[in-house]
């Protein structure tokens, strides 16, 4: 069977991403001509390319005429093509080793028929709670409906309050969902997840970063999701919402600033401090004792300079002793207010 198969006319066209490109003029071409240019890939840019063939679905013949003017001479106005899991076996044959062959289509298929959803439950809960929280809420509702409950009341448990009431909301109304746009759905969640995540660091690993970057130089630390950030932009956002700050203590509830606060000395507050505005510096200063509240606020009153350098190592001594206490689970760094709690 030819990788090009005979679907209905006057298929709407669709706008292809790069890996998908690539897929569809691979699948277009046979498997003679296109076994020969896979040839020059490694196996991870194959199993990319391969993921992305089994899902492509249809493709119009007007799209592949636009790729053909692109990268090769033109292509006729021939049938449209579809791609799938069946093709791209078809396709790999004789190109790699029959290891090599099952364990690619593993993941094309799922590995042991487990869809999607079911390797979700896999990642960290703190990672995919950090992604929903940048998506609509009626898609992370979708999303959380469509995981093992397990894992969803997992995710449910690193979000706030506010927007885990409206997510369990939303996810009571969810209505049938056509099955071109849980497809996309899908395919969205194993790019996101399966390729860029698990591709280049498992989900806990994003978490050791995170707890690396978290110890650097704050410069340094900026500078590198920055950089991060123009090449891998989602793993840059992922890594953002895991890591702590000397900003992220206002959101703790009263009962954790006090934990913390409770060994710092007076003068090394005073320090961090500085600089602060009104807002910021009253939720720290009603997290002090008494006497410690009027020392720093006697301090910071005097209005006395301070050396950039200075203020920053006592932010840093603070958000440094945090992660240590949250590591040996002396405190919660999730941002869980009590109720009564001071909000900035």
């Amino acid at each position: 069977m030819n990788a090009t198969a005979t679907m209905p006319a006057m298929l709407p066209a669709k706008p292809l991403n790069g890996v998908e490109r690539v897929a569809a003029i691979l699948l277009s071409l046979g498997k003679e001509s296109s076994s020969k240019l896979l040839r020059h890939f490694d196996q991870e840019e194959i199993r990319m390319i391969t993921v992305t063939a089994a899902q492509l679905g249809t493709v119009a013949s007007e799209e592949l005429d636009k790729l053909a003017e692109e990268f090769i001479e033109q292509f006729s106005n021939g049938p449209a093509l579809y791609g799938s899991a069946n093709e791209v076996e078809k396709l790999l044959e004789g190109v790699l080793s029959e290891d090599q062959l099952s364990d690619i289509m593993s993941d094309v298929l799922g590995n042991s028929n487990r869809n999607i959803w079911d390797r979700l439950a896999t990642v960290s809960e703190t990672v995919f709670a950090n992604y929903l929280t940048k998506e609509h809420p009626q898609t992370a509702a979708l999303i959380l409906t469509k995981i093992r409950p397990s894992a969803a009341a997992k995710v449910l448990g690193q979000i706030s309050a506010p927007m885990r009431n409206q997510l369990v909301r939303r996810m009571l109304s969810i209505k049938a969902v056509v099955p071109e746009i849980m497809r996309e759905v899908e395919k969205t969640m194993h790019e996101d997840f399966m390729l860029n995540l698990s591709g280049t660091l498992e989900a806990d690993s994003y978490a050791r970063m995170a707890d690396i970057l978290n110890k650097m130089d704050r410069d340094h630390m900026e500078d590198a999701l920055d950089n991060l950030n123009e090449v891998r932009p989602k793993t840059a956002e992922m890594l953002k919402g895991l890591l702590f700050t000397f900003d992220d203590i206002v959101n703790l509830n009263a009962r954790t600033r006090m934990a913390i606060f409770d060994q710092i000395p007076t003068d090394r507050i005073v320090m961090a401090l500085k600089g602060t505005d009104g807002s910021f510096r009253e939720v720290i200063l009603s997290s002090l004792t008494s006497r410690s509240r009027r020392i720093a606020e006697h301090e910071l009153a005097g209005g006395e300079p301070a050396a950039q350098r200075d203020v920053l190592e006592a932010r840093s001594f603070i958000t440094n002793l945090a992660l240590e206490m949250a590591g040996r689970g002396e405190i919660d760094l999730n941002p869980k207010q009590d109720e009564g709690a001071y909000f900035a």
